[in-house]
């Protein structure tokens, strides 16, 4: 692998150097999104339990004390309960749109790196051929041994542009549905804690 590295010719550098970036970027995504997920049907459970034996303040204590985009925004949401319930959907809405973005956050780079890396090996195969071409013209004639070399370079650096934009998509698409899994969770678990804060009359009495 290091003798085919090493023949690549210099677009081997940028094309490293967007290998370990793309890393990089995939590593700290999946670990912010593992930490992301939680049980939110459990944490709701929890959540509406304490709001029934210990109040609204209690239940935000927890929320503070437990990561999560679901738990964000049940903590926004019942801190707007003292002002009724467009007050709480509210506060939930532009929660929701914060927790978006931060999910979403550095997705647009490991877009770049995919749609960047074929294209720098597709200029080192134009760089190879020039190479081979060259040569040829130098000779003039074609030498199977001297135009190998410029061939190498560009099969190699395709290879490698490609090596690192297919799984760098594998990645992409893993860490879009984990985030669509977590956006319906949020909405369906935000949509089910004003419900039940509205039949438990929280919501209601606060309204007046």
């Amino acid at each position: 692998m290091v003798h085919y590295f090493n023949n690549t010719g210099f677009l081997r550098w940028p094309l490293l150097f967007l290998l370990i970036i793309g890393l990089v970027i995939a590593i700290v995504k999946l670990w912010l999104l593992v930490r992301a997920k939680t049980n939110s049907k459990k944490f709701l459970k929890i959540i509406l339990s304490t709001v029934e034996k210990d109040g609204i303040k209690k239940a935000i204590e927890i929320c503070e004390k437990t990561r999560g985009p679901v738990s964000a925004l049940f903590h926004a949401g019942l801190s707007k309960t003292n002002r009724g319930l467009e007050y709480a959907e509210n506060a939930i809405e532009n929660e929701a749109a914060i927790q978006m973005g931060l999910l979403e956050k550095s997705m647009v780079w490991l877009s770049t790196i995919i749609s960047i890396s074929p294209m720098l090996g597709f200029l080192g195969t134009v760089q190879g051929m020039i190479l081979a071409f060259d040569q040829i013209a130098r000779s003039n004639d074609i030498v199977p041994s001297e135009v190998a070399g410029g061939i190498s370079v560009a099969l190699l650096t395709t290879f490698m542009g490609l090596a690192i934009a297919i799984p760098m998509q594998f990645f992409y698409n893993w860490f879009v549905s984990i985030i669509d899994g977590i956006v319906i969770d949020m909405e369906d678990s935000s949509n089910q804690l004003v419900e039940n804060l509205i039949e438990m009359n929280v919501l209601r009495k606060a309204e007046k």
